[in-house]
């Protein structure tokens, strides 16, 4: 029963550390990419001034009143 503290704590303490390292790496290479992907995918044919004006034609902002 020596050291069983000691032990056991190593083992769990490098679980652990090895669980988060797969964690972080299932969450930037299953989430976070993809995210990014998305946006740049978005962005890059998005144009603000349509967007723009097809939300003036819709009446969503009072200071710009539709024609």
């Amino acid at each position: 029963m020596r050291r069983l503290l000691a032990r056991r704590m190593k083992f769990h303490l490098f679980g652990a550390f090895f669980v988060s390292l797969g964690c972080a790496a299932l969450y930037k290479f299953g989430i976070a990419e993809p995210r990014k992907r998305a946006y740049a995918e978005f962005y890059k044919n998005y144009d603000p001034m349509k967007d723009f004006e097809t939300m003036k034609a819709a009446g969503v902002f009072e200071c710009a009143p539709p024609k």
